[in-house]
C-alpha cells in the first residue's frame, strides 16, 4: 500500500474551484470556446492540441490573467512540482547563491524548491535523504557536496526512483547528472598567483580531510608549489569554519619563519586569517598576502577585500536544475556544464615583502 494520493484518470480535468472571484479553468474554457480538458492539455504542455486552438487558449489565459492551481496541475500530471535541495553546509552565503540559481530555472517551469539539511555520516545521510524524498514527494533532488559524495547514496536514490543531480569536485557514478568543478585546477591557480608575486614561504589552511573539495584544492596547490624548489608550505588543519581560520593563523604566524602568504581553503577561514593579522599588527598585503576560495559576498565585505577563487554558484545550480527538470519531464538533457573557477585578485594579495 502507498501513502501517495491515487492519480486522477486521464480524462479528469485539472479543474479548481473559484478562488475569491479569481478566474478559473472553466472561465478560460468558456472564453476560448473549448472543453476544460483541452485547456488542461495546454496548461500541461500536451502536444495533442493544434496550434490555432493552443493560441486561442493562451490568449484567453492572458486576457483573464488566469493562474493555474499548482495542486490541480500536480494531480493531473501525477507530479508534485517540487524539487528538493540536499545539503550539509553552514555557509549561508553560498547556500543563498545556490538557491537563487535553482529558483531562476525552477520557477520558470512551475516547480517550487524545498531545502533540506541532512547528516554527513554515510548511513544516516542515505536514510535521512530517502525519508525526506518520501514524505515531501519531491519530483527530484539536487544534492550538494559533501552529501553528494556519500558512498551508496546515488544508488539508493536510483533504487527508490528518485531522479537526482549532483554537484561535486570529483566525478561521481550513479546520479542522473553531475555538475563538476575543477577545484584542483583552481588550487593550482592560487599557487601560481602567489609564486608570481614572489612568495616562497607559504601557508595552507586546509578544509576537512574527508571532503573531496578540500582534498582537491590542497592537491592542486601543493603540486604547483612542488615545482619551485625554493618554495615551502606550512600546513594546518581546518574545517571551513571561522574559528578554524583563526586557530590556523595563530599557529602559522607565531614563529620566526612565518609565511608571507596564506591560502585558506575557503573565504570564511580566510576572514579568520585576516582577523589574526589585524590583531597582530601584520599589514595585509604589505607583510602578508591572504587568498580565499569561493568568491562569496564575504570577499567584498572584509577589509582589505579578499583575493579569492570565484565559484559561479548560481550558474552551477541553474545548470543542475535544468538537467534535473529535463530528466523529470523525459526531455533531452542539456549539454554538460563545466564552470570556470577563476582567481579574482583583490586588495589582500601583493608582492612578497623585500
Amino acid at each position: 500500500m502507498t501513502d501517495r494520493p491515487a492519480p486522477l484518470p486521464e480524462s479528469a480535468p485539472a479543474a479548481e474551484p473559484s478562488r475569491h472571484g479569481e478566474p478559473t479553468i472553466e472561465d478560460v474554457a468558456a472564453a476560448a470556446g473549448v472543453s476544460i480538458r483541452t485547456v488542461s492539455r495546454v496548461l500541461n504542455k500536451s502536444p495533442k492540441v493544434n496550434m490555432q486552438t493552443r493560441e486561442r487558449i493562451e490568449a484567453a489565459i492572458a486576457a483573464l490573467e488566469f493562474r493555474p492551481s499548482l495542486r490541480a496541475r500536480a494531480l493531473a500530471m501525477r507530479r508534485s512540482f517540487l524539487i528538493g535541495l540536499i545539503h550539509h553546509d553552514r555557509n549561508a552565503l553560498v547556500l543563498d547563491s545556490i538557491q537563487r540559481g535553482i529558483v531562476s530555472v525552477s520557477s520558470a517551469h512551475g516547480y517550487e524548491l524545498i531545502v533540506h539539511s541532512t547528516p554527513r555520516e554515510g548511513a544516516a545521510a542515505i536514510a535521512d535523504t530517502l525519508a525526506f524524498a518520501g514524505r515531501s514527494r519531491v519530483d527530484g533532488l539536487i544534492v550538494l557536496p559533501p552529501i553528494s559524495g556519500v558512498a551508496g547514496l546515488a544508488q539508493a536514490l536510483d533504487a527508490a526512483k528518485v531522479p537526482a543531480v549532483a554537484v561535486s569536485a570529483v566525478p561521481l557514478d550513479g546520479f542522473a547528472g553531475v555538475v563538476l568543478s575543477d577545484e584542483r585546477g583552481a588550487g593550482a591557480q592560487v599557487a601560481r598567483h602567489l609564486l608570481g608575486l614572489g612568495h616562497r614561504r607559504l601557508g595552507l589552511v586546509n578544509g576537512p580531510e574527508d571532503m573531496a573539495s578540500a582534498r582537491e584544492r590542497r592537491a592542486g596547490f601543493l603540486a604547483e608549489i612542488a615545482a619551485v624548489p625554493a618554495a615551502s608550505v606550512a600546513e594546518t588543519a581546518g574545517d571551513y569554519g571561522f574559528a578554524a581560520g583563526i586557530a590556523a593563523a595563530e599557529a602559522l604566524l607565531a614563529g620566526p619563519d612565518a609565511p608571507t602568504a596564506i591560502f585558506a581553503a575557503n573565504d570564511i577561514m580566510a576572514a579568520g586569517v585576516l582577523k589574526v593579522a589585524a590583531r597582530r599588527g601584520i599589514a595585509v598585503p604589505a607583510q602578508l598576502s591572504v587568498v580565499g576560495f569561493d568568491g562569496s559576498m564575504l570577499a567584498q565585505m572584509v577589509t582589505p577585500a579578499l583575493t579569492s577563487v570565484a565559484r559561479p554558484f548560481g550558474a552551477m545550480a541553474a545548470a543542475a536544475t535544468s538537467h534535473l527538470i529535463a530528466r523529470i519531464e523525459g526531455g533531452s538533457p542539456p549539454p554538460p556544464f563545466y564552470p570556470d573557477l577563476v582567481l579574482t585578485p583583490a586588495e589582500s594579495s601583493g608582492p612578497a615583502p623585500g
